[in-house]
């Protein structure tokens, strides 16, 4: 049964934040950070084989295909609470729709300046892209969107599984196949390549979120961030059963991976590959679902972490662009030039101190009272302000 916009709306008078989507933005930015860091480096095996092959079972259980899944269920969590405040402020259907795929096209504009001054990675285009192809959705019928999510879900399954065939086949780490290391080249060189590959990569990424982005529109209806303590029984069995299959699908991924399983057939790394983009799908809707569990006790019990924490996914747009510019400064040769000195394990710390830094950030503008810069100005290039 569908539920109307109306009848998702907390009432007027309420004012504060719910914690656990914010919450889980804060965590996200960590799964990111974790995610993209080993990309930069040029030679994943840096250092103690030990550790790197601990740490390639980590990424490859927890992180890789959960991090991207995890952030466009909180986007299209998001389309569905900008929504929901749009109808509060009695604005139609049709000033809703263009105020989303407005703000969708500025997300475009920015993930593209993002792209060509700092990195090749982006995005930010791509969830932009997913907010203009998606915002009709937002009225569509449960069955719907279940129905939606499906289909684009074995498509997805496909598009991110592949890539991860492709490089076990050749008995490569799916995160060094895709490295993106500055190498030896310029800033010129390295500005024409970015973007040529940036309209592919938009179109690869919009297809692998957008299962995601349709089942946060799902829950949003629901409010199960929103409300956690009401539906805690729902999000722990699906925190549970989701982490579960997600560690089974992925072990056989990184069992190949870290060549502990020799010589397997091209038909078990086809499984594999396939089995670890869906189930890590699964696994990042699951990682949202914990953190909901966990702001049911944060909420009564306010420590100065969760705070933080929560400040920084209140700015996870700034501090997003943050983790670039971090990641540039470390590894790039016009930065530290570490590319060359650090493999996976380093790459891992890198990211965690790149987060702990953003904390730090967040902290100090939730202090002063400062809600982002990045987020500031999307906010009024989108209510043309």
């Amino acid at each position: 049964m569908q539920t109307s916009p109306h009848e998702q709306a907390p009432p007027h008078g309420m004012a504060a934040r719910a914690l656990a989507p914010d919450l889980a933005r804060g965590v996200m930015l960590l799964a990111i950070a974790l995610a993209h860091a080993p990309l930069f480096v040029v030679t994943a095996n840096r250092g103690s084989a030990v550790a790197n092959e601990i740490a390639g079972f980590f990424y490859q259980l927890f992180v890789h295909n959960h991090a991207r899944p995890m952030f466009a269920f909180l986007f299209g969590y998001a389309l569905v609470q900008l929504m929901d405040r749009e109808v509060r402020r009695g604005n139609d259907w049709v000033s809703i729709r263009k105020l989303q795929r407005r703000r969708g096209w500025w997300l475009v504009a920015i993930g593209f300046v993002h792209v060509a001054v700092l990195v090749p990675i982006d995005i930010l285009a791509v969830y932009g892209v997913a907010a203009v192809l998606l915002a009709g959705l937002l009225r569509a019928k449960d069955a719907m969107l279940l129905w939606a999510a499906g289909i684009s879900l074995a498509l997805s399954t496909f598009v991110v599984g592949y890539p991860m065939w492709r490089a076990m086949s050749h008995h490569v780490a799916a995160y060094a196949a895709s490295s993106i290391a500055a190498g030896d080249r310029d800033f010129g060189e390295m500005f024409l390549s970015r973007i040529q590959d940036w309209p592919y990569g938009v179109v690869v990424g919009v297809v692998s979120i957008t299962p995601g982005v349709i089942i946060g529109m799902w829950a949003a209806r629901r409010r199960l961030l929103d409300q956690p303590a009401q539906h805690r029984r729902f999000l722990l069995h699906a925190s549970v059963l989701t982490t579960v299959v997600s560690i089974a699908g992925g072990v056989p991924a990184a069992l190949i991976q870290e060549g502990e399983w020799t010589g397997p057939s091209d038909a078990a790394v086809w499984i594999a590959a396939l089995a670890q983009a869906l189930t890590g799908f699964l696994g990042g809707i699951g990682m949202a679902a914990i953190m909901a569990l966990i702001a049911i006790v944060a909420v009564r019990r306010r420590k100065r972490l969760t705070t933080a924490v929560e400040a920084l996914g209140q700015r996870s747009l700034t501090l997003y662009l943050f983790q670039s510019v971090a990641f540039v400064a470390v590894f790039h040769p016009y930065g530290l030039g570490l590319q060359d000195e650090l493999g996976l394990t380093g790459a891992l710390g890198v990211a965690a101190a790149t987060w702990l830094v953003s904390l730090v950030i967040a902290d100090l503008m939730r202090r002063a009272g400062h809600r982002g810069p990045a987020e500031i100005l999307l906010r009024r290039l989108a209510y043309r302000r």
